[in-house]
């Protein structure tokens, strides 16, 4: 029920970096779940993690791993969290490092490894010690498609961005992937993202572009308000393009979160069970955070998002969840709320020369903005979230069946 989401783009390669995907049979026999990353030497990568603090054994073990070594594969499965594990979690994530490590000549600390799926079961580690040989036959510059799809869990279609843009003097590529669908309010990035350039920056520079980044993309969406024990976001540089001027680097930020925004946008229209992709943009507030709040406590609203399912123009609860959202000093009587272009609350109240029928022509959109004037600063912020549907709770109800 993807709202507005069609096929993978183009997927340009992108130099010193190849993919293999295969199947283990983790959860579901025959489907591909299983993808390795090879990064060419010389490669920088940089992260974020979830802050969950029941985070997964694999994020556990990929911390350790950036903090001891330069990375050369990532080592990705779907079906199985290995989140809720204790210590054979932890040893499992770590003998699959040092599996892929045996095969490929590096060191275990070299490998960074990256799960998604059921929370709170043994993860079947010797399905993909086994499966790590064909995983490696398929290594491909072009394989971005296959690891697409080799990384969904509940999702109805995998999602990817790239694009190639000047930097500089210089022409850089940046393709990146991402899953997500549901437990999706991420805490730094969303379920799993991977995010690969051709571009040189120094450590420093990569890891203060991915943060900016992040915080205007994967940071600023929802579906559930869930954070994941999961959650992952990974650049990876391999260094073929300098990005050597100040100029050069803020043209590259630009592009990479254009590049986070729609992969970010794409986990959202790809909700589970979603009919609408709503955006929720605060404006004139007197900081960030607190249009932050204001918005969130909107995306977040179970009412907000079963009005919008059915279509319903409820300003009231709207209304509602503004007023909840921890601005003690807020002037009701100054704010005012649009459904897309349509003014339906100001003053307290309901607008002035309301219709219902009006309203409910916008809400009724696949796609709706909500935005709330504020009026007390000049700070604004946005955030993407979808409807709950019956197929939510279905979905949801029915994971682990």
């Amino acid at each position: 029920m993807a709202v507005g989401l069609g096929p993978l783009p183009a997927m340009h390669p992108v130099p010193g970096i190849r993919m293999g995907t295969t199947s283990a049979g983790i959860k579901t026999p025959g489907r591909r779940d299983l993808v390795v990353f090879e990064l060419c030497e010389g490669s920088r990568v940089a992260a974020v993690f979830t802050r969950n603090r029941f985070c997964a054994a694999p994020v556990t073990v990929a911390r350790e791993h950036l903090g001891a070594a330069a990375p050369r594969y990532l080592l990705v499965n779907t079906g199985n969290a290995n989140a809720g594990t204790g210590q054979r979690g932890l040893e499992d994530a770590r003998d699959c490092c040092a599996r892929l490590a045996e095969l490929t000549g590096v060191s275990p600390q070299a490998v960074l490894p990256f799960s998604t799926g059921v929370i709170g079961e043994p993860l079947p580690s010797q399905r993909i010690l086994d499966a790590l040989p064909s995983a490696l036959e398929s290594l491909a510059d072009s394989g971005w498609s296959e690891a697409a799809s080799g990384i969904l869990t509940t999702d109805t279609l995998p999602k990817g961005a790239s694009r190639r843009v000047r930097v500089g003097e210089a022409d850089i590529t940046l393709t990146g992937i991402a899953k997500g669908a549901g437990m999706i309010r991420p805490d730094m990035a969303t379920m799993l993202a991977f995010i690969a350039t051709d571009a040189e920056l120094p450590q420093e520079l990569l890891d203060r572009a991915l943060t900016e980044a992040v915080r205007y993309s994967f940071n600023r969406i929802t579906v559930d308000g869930d954070t994941s024990t999961n959650d992952a976001c990974v650049l990876i540089a391999t260094g073929k393009v300098s990005v050597t001027d100040e100029v050069a680097y803020r043209a590259f930020v630009d592009a990479l979160t254009d590049i986070c925004t729609q992969l970010a946008q794409a986990v959202v229209r790809d909700g589970e069970g979603a009919t609408r992709f709503i955006t929720v943009q605060v404006e004139n507030g007197a900081s960030q955070a607190e249009c932050e709040a204001v918005a969130y406590t909107i995306a977040h609203s179970p009412l907000v998002k079963t009005a919008a399912f059915a279509g319903d123009p409820n300003w009231g609860r709207i209304l509602a969840a503004i007023g909840r959202a921890g601005i003690d000093d807020l002037d009701v009587s100054a704010v005012r709320i649009w459904l897309d272009d349509y003014l339906i609350a100001e003053q307290g109240g309901r607008a002035d020369g309301y219709l219902e029928a009006e309203a409910a022509a916008r809400m009724n959109r696949d796609e709706v903005t909500v935005r709330v004037d504020l009026a007390r600063g000049q700070s604004a912020a946005v955030v993407w979230t979808t409807d709950f549907s019956y197929d939510y709770v279905r979905i949801n109800a029915e994971y682990r069946s």
